[in-house]
């Protein structure tokens, strides 16, 4: 099993994560943002990923510390969980629609850290939570996992959908990169040996 566990404590916010690779999209979730909640929830059962996590924060000044803190414990997890990253797929994508929302995700599990990210979230809120949030979100996980991710919104007008979309797109490209690939099972996936930032 490719598993990891996380203990993250800061002056805003107590992390506890524990995340299995190998799992079936079993989720034990309480941040406290229910948004959070609910997207990671559906990123757990799209990736295949088992994920318990217990946060508290310092959510009476807003999500903002909640949310990237959460990011930067799971891609650490991430990064821990895969090792040297012997035998996996390294590369994952998924075009992903949900309702009128269109979101395209490409990653690649490289060992060097790269977010773009191309959305126009047509509203500033999705109830209490801030839609500036999943940015946050995606360049932590993507700092802390050191894997380069490309979001593309390419279609949408509820942001609602549009967060929901890429949180499912990134889950189910990553499940892809994860995958053991049969044919080069003992192998890392670099002409150079090595997927530390290097290849």
């Amino acid at each position: 099993m490719r598993e990891a566990a996380i203990i993250r404590k800061t002056a805003e916010t107590n992390i506890d994560l524990t995340l299995n690779l190998d799992g079936r999209g079993s989720a034990a979730i309480q941040s406290g943002c229910g948004f959070l909640d609910h997207m990671l929830t559906l990123f757990t059962r799209h990736a295949r990923f088992d994920l318990t996590l217990r946060c508290t924060g310092d959510t009476w000044v807003d999500d903002h510390h909640t949310v990237e803190d959460v990011g930067i414990a799971l891609g650490q997890a991430l990064a821990k969980a895969l090792g040297e990253k012997r035998g996996i797929t390294r590369y994952g994508d998924c075009l992903l629609p949900m309702d009128e929302t269109l979101v395209q995700v490409a990653l690649d599990l490289s060992g060097r850290a790269t977010l773009c990210y191309v959305a126009a979230l047509p509203t500033q809120k999705v109830g209490t939570f801030d839609t500036e949030l999943g940015k946050e979100f995606f360049a932590a996980l993507t700092r802390e996992a050191a894997m380069t991710l490309h979001i593309r919104q390419l279609a949408g007008e509820n942001s609602h959908h549009i967060l929901e979309g890429m949180f499912k797109g990134v889950a189910r490209a990553l499940r892809v990169a994860v995958a053991i690939d049969p044919a080069a099972a003992d192998e890392i996936p670099s002409t150079k040996g090595t997927l530390g930032g290097q290849a």
